[in-house]
């Protein structure tokens, strides 16, 4: 080889190694880097947890639980608790002390508040576990059940909650049906006289009761359930007012009517049967009058944690059942002043009043504004239940899980949901169509209110309560707190009996409504 030949291929060897040379220097030079960045990242990720103000705009926006902050009060929760307690139950109170009397009827009425308050004060410090104030979060009753009790009982109270829940749904969509009627009817007598047969069918205004709750039921949670609260909680006042309002002057202008100490004569208004049958039924209509318990949990879910939530629902209880009470018992004793043992069912659909024909209207109205937002206080936990259960069995379903965003306008986006939207439809539809079957608004208020009053205000709670604080076996509180589950339990089950009974006579009567006869 000449040296030419070298001198040209030196330079090109020299080239090859000093690529190499800068190659490693570069990666000897991007670890340095790397390991340096990392640290400045490490460093500047504490120091974004410490101070940055994104980290504490994003904790002002979650709960201690990862679910977005809680906004609700003990006022809001007094709404809801007024919307779900004050609605049905109060129309039949006026017939419930005919048949129990003067000494029977506030009594029994008092009884339920106390028991109703005692026994929510107790599931209200079961929302979180162990400890009431710093515990774990249970969002459902089932929840609270499983973490105090756990076994067999979860199920019993699943079966119970669902149950009362879905024929509560179905009992408002009687009384808001009856309600509606009741406008037309109270229009015909006003024109055509009181002797004049104003019937006419529910069953269209059940479907227009639904088409109304097919549209709310779209509402995605208890959360954003405030404002139907409010608003039907003020439509509940109203009617109760006006319903008050008519007695005194029903009592002023024609003089109270016949009462006694012990309700309705056996031999003069009714037989000795029927007596006992009516005063179990009646029971039953007062214990679904306090009926609030199903919903309760979900209630104290939408509370913010400062102050405490069982704080905050402890008075929330507290103002709601008082309020209640007060209502009641104007409502049943001037009713039973005004009509006496001759009381209506529903004393303000019942048309024991007929004028101003235009006041009673508006009452009867408020009462199925007032029904339309209890249907969805009390129908969310079966959606939520539902929805939960098929979220966690089918993950992957894009029909279940996933969401499209709508620009709705004067509201914004709205995200539907298919399969919420299909099943809470059929599920509306499902309890209108079941409303339809049985009209019989007094019976079925006893027997839902008898069927689910023991196990989910009263058993349960004070199991849970027992269970939890570790109460000594025949100690003094736990004697007592046993004789209160027995007492409740005895008087659920003859409340219970009263009302299948009464349920079996009015099927044995029942005759479908007619077409309204206006002429």
């Amino acid at each position: 080889m000449s040296s030419s030949e070298n001198i040209r291929v030196m330079p090109t060897s020299f080239t090859n190694i000093d690529h190499l040379t800068i190659h490693l220097l570069l990666l000897a030079l991007l670890q340095l880097l790397n390991r340096d960045m990392a640290k400045e990242m490490q460093k500047n990720s504490m120091y974004i947890e410490q101070n940055d103000p994104e980290g504490d705009i994003r904790k002002d926006f979650l709960d201690d639980d990862g679910r977005a902050k809680r906004t609700g009060t003990w006022v809001t929760a007094s709404a809801h608790i007024i919307t779900a307690v004050i609605g049905s139950g109060v129309l039949s109170l006026a017939w419930a002390i005919a048949q129990l009397g003067w000494v029977a009827g506030p009594a029994v009425l008092m009884a339920f508040s106390f028991i109703t308050y005692y026994t929510s004060t107790l599931l209200s410090d079961c929302y979180r576990s162990p400890d009431p104030v710093t515990g774990k979060r249970n969002y459902t009753y089932m929840d609270v059940v499983r973490a105090s009790l756990g076994g067999r009982s979860v199920q019993l109270c699943g079966l119970a909650q669902y149950g009362n829940l879905i024929g509560v749904t179905i009992g408002y969509t009687i009384t808001a049906s009856i309600s509606m009627v009741a406008v037309k009817r109270s229009n015909c007598f006003h024109r055509h006289g009181h002797h004049v047969k104003c019937y006419t069918s529910n069953n269209p205004l059940m479907i227009i009761f639904a088409c109304i709750q097919i549209v709310l039921s779209q509402i995605p949670n208890f959360h954003k359930l405030s404002w139907l609260s409010i608003l039907a909680a003020v439509m509940s006042f109203a009617y109760s007012s006006i319903g008050i309002g008519l007695s005194i002057a029903k009592v002023i202008g024609d003089g109270p009517h016949a009462t006694t100490l012990t309700g309705t004569t056996v031999g003069v208004d009714v037989s000795a049967s029927e007596k006992v049958w009516r005063a179990f039924q009646a029971i039953g209509d007062v214990a679904f009058a306090y009926a609030f318990s199903t919903v309760l949990v979900e209630i104290q879910d939408t509370l913010k944690s400062s102050p405490p939530e069982n704080k905050s629902m402890k008075r929330a209880t507290a103002v709601g059942v008082t309020t209640t009470t007060l209502f009641y018992i104007m409502c049943g004793v001037m009713g039973y002043l005004a009509f006496g043992n001759d009381a209506p069912g529903n004393f303000l659909t019942g048309f024991g009043f007929y004028e101003p024909f235009w006041l009673v209207d508006f009452a009867n109205a408020c009462i199925a504004v007032h029904l339309i937002g209890a249907y969805q206080v009390f129908c969310q936990p079966i959606f939520g239940f539902v929805e939960k259960w098929c979220n966690k069995r089918w993950p992957e379903n894009k029909f279940i899980t996933s969401e499209h965003g709508i620009n709705v306008p004067c509201y914004g986006v709205y995200h539907v949901n298919s399969f919420r939207l299909v099943w809470r439809t059929a599920y509306v539809i499902v309890s209108a169509v079941l409303a339809m079957i049985f009209p019989f608004f007094n019976d079925f208020v006893g027997l839902i209110g008898a069927a689910s009053f023991w196990p989910l205000t009263v058993y349960f709670p004070v199991e849970m309560y027992i269970a939890r604080t570790k109460i000594r076996r025949f100690s003094f509180t736990w004697v007592w707190l046993k004789i209160l589950i027995w007492s409740c339990f005895i008087v659920s089950l003859v409340a219970l009996v009263g009302s299948v009974q009464g349920l079996i006579q009015s099927l044995k009567t029942y005759r479908p409504f007619q077409a309204v006869q206006e002429e």
